[in-house]
């Protein structure tokens, strides 16, 4: 069984790892690699177009502790920043993943939630990345389409 509390989820601002943003109760990265088959009258699947991969975000914090109006300010001066999901130091190894990381991201929307009476509010933000790195500690496979001939 997992241990969760072996992973960190932050954000990085100007590559300052020594103070992040903490703490994340949610993030959803989301890839999208997106390809066309191209079809000729000879054959099928004789190719693919593949478009620019394209990262977007989706994180939310309690409006406690900072994190929530730190990410506000972000989002309100524009600054590129960075989120990171990695195994913490000392960790069992229990993760799929070593690491996780978007960089140079942008929040696009912000929207806070109501108060409620028995909890923190929170605040939901959203972003795009221009960059990604996965690192699964394996060698990646490129898995590539079936081409007919």
């Amino acid at each position: 069984m997992p241990n969760w509390t072996n992973t960190r989820l932050a954000v990085v601002v100007d590559e300052d790892t020594a103070h992040p943003l903490t703490p994340i109760d949610s993030f959803t990265p989301t890839f999208n690699l997106n390809t066309e088959v191209v079809h000729s009258i000879e054959a099928t699947h004789i190719g693919y177009i593949a478009n620019p991969a394209n990262f977007t975000f989706t994180l939310t914090v309690k409006a406690i502790g900072g994190s929530a109006a730190k990410l506000t300010r972000l989002a309100m001066d524009g600054t590129d920043f960075s989120i990171g999901l990695y195994q913490a130091t000392g960790g069992a190894g229990e993760w799929d993943f070593q690491h996780v990381l978007f960089r140079k991201c942008r929040i696009t929307t912000a929207n806070p939630s109501n108060a409620v009476i028995n909890g923190a509010p929170a605040a939901t933000f959203s972003g795009v990345a221009r960059a990604a790195e996965v690192n699964d500690g394996a060698v990646p496979v490129l898995q590539q389409p079936k081409f007919t001939t």
